[in-house]
């Protein structure tokens, strides 16, 4: 498995299909053996400045890092991902850094992350500024030119010049399977964390590593001929900050795909999507739940077009409801629907299918080879049939640990029976039948009255009336039941609903006890730029209102 890195892999790609095109982004067309020379020229430049491996991982506990961590403040477009595989072959470690950050949230994430350097779009050099000095591991700026306007900070590097000076010979360093992915968890519950794995492993789990039979690739020269043999075209609409959108974007990579980027990276346009999906014949699309799924079919119902070249839609990181589904199966009916589960301490776990033949389900999943449901204390699997919820568990190739946090890392990965399981939060049931029930994020979870309601089991409840156009679900304090829940929504344009139908809806969904106590309507739902839903701000919702 040395072999098996993410660098090794790109250059071995680009040897067997250097003039197909690995990148196309509005103008610009990036074939493999372009990519492989300028990944090679970012990564002298990483190199030259010091950053690299400095303690191999034979030395370290499951938590620790010996690699330098190279954070991408950019937007979607090539060089976001050039960065990426720049710094596996500079043996560096890129991260994911949030575009809507405010300035306390940006200078947390690149301390906690221990950044070395950072690689940022010009359009957002006015926050770089205004942190930097808050962050003394940072000793290296590259800037990305997307707006002319702005001045080059004060000693960063232009990236493209950076290139043109380099060498685009191969990196002198030796890369391993145990150098470092990384990726840092969205933040909306709680602070962001480091979620650190083995390139092997996170290769296997969520970036093109397996067969269709699921069976683990096992050497380069495999990949090679897989490329060789197949060719597909992919659009990443979501930000390849959110981990779902890069390793859709890696899929596409490993497997000698070309990937496609939207012309608008700065916001969702469903149009744009659309009309770029019909444009480059793209047969793969990864979105992110219903904040990418509705503009879409919003798009396509003002303006009904055809996309013959696409095959998939792919949908992972939130809930695609049912109704939306149903939607697009209408406007698009020779498509599948894939729900693929997992999170960024598991990759992929699970996925579902629907399509117009089987219908348009949510929420339903197969147990895979690697997956398992443990007890409440995490000591045991439970057998299908079991009572109450049980704990998703992923074994297998899963991560190392969270940075430098030794005591989530040991309550996240747990032991039974000399297998090592991550166990991220999601609460499920193992049907009689072997398919998989999930109820949602323990994080996410309201206790009323003893009661445990899941604030997207209540928000899918919600999402099936025709007026709601998206929600988000929260609690506020309650006397009598502890919590109780509180449902944000935002109603379809010039709809007028009542609570009592809201109500109604939910009887058909959810027990009675999961009913939202109260709902604060709002003109738009806040959601992270990778469509999750913002609990936080959900919750500051209900503060404002009760305040009011």
């Amino acid at each position: 498995m040395a072999e098996l890195n993410l660098a090794a892999l790109n250059e071995a790609i680009a040897e067997v299909v250097p003039e197909r095109d690995a990148i196309v982004f509005r103008d610009r067309r990036i074939t493999y053996e372009q990519f492989n020379i300028r990944t090679r020229q970012l990564a002298n430049v990483l190199i030259s400045a010091g950053l690299g491996c400095h303690k191999e991982r034979e030395s370290l506990s499951d938590w620790q890092s010996g690699q330098d961590h190279v954070g991408l403040y950019l937007y979607n477009g090539n060089e976001y991902l050039e960065a990426m595989v720049a710094s596996y072959k500079s043996r560096s470690v890129p991260f994911n850094v949030n575009f809507r950050y405010v300035d306390e949230e940006l200078s947390y994430l690149l301390n906690n992350a221990r950044t070395t350097a950072l690689i940022y779009h010009a359009s957002l050099a006015e926050k770089v500024s205004s942190i930097r000095e808050q962050v003394p591991s940072l000793r290296l700026l590259i800037q990305v030119n997307d707006d002319p306007d702005v001045p080059l900070l004060e000693g960063a590097l232009d990236y493209e010049v950076a290139l043109a000076a380099a060498s685009d010979a191969r990196p002198d360093v030796e890369w391993r399977s145990e150098d470092l992915y990384m990726i840092y968890t969205g933040g909306t519950t709680g602070m962001p964390k480091g979620v650190i794995w083995r390139q092997a492993d996170m290769l296997a789990a969520a970036m093109g590593g397996k067969t269709s039979k699921g069976e683990v690739i096992g050497s380069l020269e495999e990949y090679q001929e897989r490329c060789q043999r197949i060719q597909r075209r992919y659009l990443a609409a979501p930000p390849f900050m959110h981990g779902a959108g890069a390793w859709v974007a890696f899929q596409a990579f490993h497997s000698g795909g070309t990937l496609i980027i939207q012309s608008n990276v700065k916001r969702l346009d469903g149009d744009d999507i659309v009309d770029t999906c019909i444009r480059e014949q793209a047969e793969v699309l990864m979105i992110v739940g219903d904040a990418f799924g509705r503009p879409i079919a919003d798009a396509l119902v003002k303006n009904s077009r055809e996309i013959p070249s696409l095959k998939n839609i792919v949908t992972g990181g939130a809930i695609t409801s049912s109704n939306i589904k149903a939607q697009l199966l209408e406007l698009l009916p020779d498509i599948n629907i894939i729900d693929a589960a997992g999170s960024s301490e598991t990759g992929t776990q699970a996925q579902h299918v629907s399509n117009k033949s089987v219908g348009a389900k949510t929420g339903q999943f197969t147990l895979k080879e690697g997956n398992a449901i443990l007890n409440e204390d995490m000591t045991e699997i439970l057998e299908p049939g079991h009572e109450g919820l049980g704990w998703w568990a992923q074994t297998g190739c899963i991560p190392l640990g969270y940075l430098d946090d030794e005591k989530k890392t040991k309550a996240t990965f747990v032991t039974i029976e000399g297998a090592r399981y991550s166990v991220p939060g999601d609460r499920v049931r193992l049907l009689e039948d072997g398919s998989l029930e999930l109820h949602g994020r323990e994080s996410m979870t309201i206790n009323s009255g003893g009661e445990k309601i899941f604030a997207e089991e209540v928000e899918q409840a919600l999402k099936h009336h025709s007026g709601v156009y998206d929600v988000v679900v929260t609690s506020r304090p309650s006397e009598r039941w502890g919590q109780e829940v509180v449902a944000v929504i935002q109603l379809c344009e010039g709809v007028e609903v009542s609570e009592d139908s809201l109500l109604e809806e939910c009887g058909r969904h959810i027990s009675r006890y999961k009913y939202p106590k109260a709902f604060i309507y709002r003109d738009e739902i806040v959601r992270s730029s990778s469509g999750k839903a913002d609990y936080r701000w959900a919750a500051s919702q209900v503060e404002q209102e009760a305040s009011a």
